[in-house]
C-alpha cells in the first residue's frame, strides 16, 4: 500500500509537469523552480520530488547540472534574481527603501562588443534600510529598443525593471553571474556615502532571453555586512 501510494504520488508529479512542458507553459530552457517550491506545490518528500524530476530526465523532458544553485542572501534572507531583489526584500518583510537615481538612454559601445545592442536604459538604483543607512549600489543597463526607448520619459512599471521588462516580452531565461571584491571610487563612494576605497561586494549579472536576445547587464555593489553569496552544490 505504502508503495502504491508513493508511485501515485510521483506519477502526479511526473505527469503535471510533463504537461507543463508539453503545453509551452513552461518553454525550452527554462529552469525549473527549486525543489523545495515544487515539492510544497505539488504537496510531496523531496525524495518523491526527486523521482519524479529522474524519470522527466529519463523521459527526455528535461536535462539536470550538477552545481545545482545559487543565490544571494541579505540578511540572511535569500533574494529570488528572477523576480527582482526590491521584490524579494518586500515579501520577507526587510524594511528597504529603493532610490532611483539615473533613467536615461546612453551609448556604450564596450557593452556592445559582448550584446546585440550598443544602445541602452541605463538604470542606477540604491537601497538604504529604513534606519538610513545605504547597503547598496545598483547599475543595470537594458535595450533601448522599440518602445524601451521613450523608458525615461515613462518611468519603470510598478518601479520595477524585472516587470517592466517582462511588459516587453524581454523575460531573463539564462545567463551568467560573476562575484568579486572592489574598492569604491570617488562617484561610488560618494552614491554610497562611504570613503573611497571601501571594499564592497561586487556581483555582475548578464542575462538572455529563451531566443538568446539580450535582457540586462546589472552591475551590484553590495555592503558585505548584509549581503552574502550563497552556493548549493551536489556530486
Amino acid at each position: 500500500m505504502i508503495k502504491h501510494v508513493q508511485f501515485g504520488k510521483k506519477q502526479r508529479v511526473v505527469d503535471e509537469l510533463g504537461r507543463r512542458i508539453r503545453s509551452g507553459e513552461w518553454s525550452s530552457g527554462r529552469q525549473l523552480p527549486g525543489e523545495h517550491q515544487l515539492a510544497s506545490e505539488f504537496n510531496v518528500s523531496r525524495g518523491t520530488l526527486r523521482q519524479a524530476l529522474l524519470e522527466l530526465q529519463r523521459q527526455q523532458y528535461i536535462a539536470t547540472q550538477s552545481g545545482v544553485g545559487s543565490f544571494v542572501t541579505f540578511d540572511g534572507i535569500a533574494l529570488d534574481q528572477q523576480q527582482g531583489w526590491a521584490r524579494a526584500l518586500a515579501r520577507s518583510g526587510a524594511r528597504i527603501v529603493t532610490e532611483l537615481l539615473t533613467l536615461e538612454c546612453i551609448d556604450e559601445e564596450a557593452m556592445g562588443a559582448h550584446v546585440d545592442c550598443t544602445r541602452f536604459v541605463e538604470v542606477v538604483r540604491r537601497r538604504r534600510l529604513a534606519g538610513g543607512e545605504i547597503v547598496s549600489l545598483e547599475r543595470s543597463l537594458i535595450p533601448a529598443r522599440g518602445q524601451l526607448v521613450t523608458l525615461p520619459e515613462r518611468g519603470l512599471l510598478n518601479d520595477s525593471i524585472t516587470d517592466t521588462l517582462a511588459a516587453h516580452e524581454l523575460v531573463a531565461a539564462h545567463g551568467e553571474q560573476w562575484l568579486s571584491l572592489a574598492a569604491l571610487d570617488s562617484q561610488q563612494a560618494e552614491r554610497l556615502e562611504r570613503p573611497a576605497g571601501t571594499l564592497f561586494m561586487q556581483s555582475t549579472r548578464l542575462t538572455l532571453d529563451t531566443h538568446d536576445r539580450f535582457v540586462e547587464h546589472v552591475t551590484s555593489l553590495l555592503d558585505p555586512a548584509h549581503f552574502h553569496f550563497h552556493l548549493a552544490f551536489d556530486s
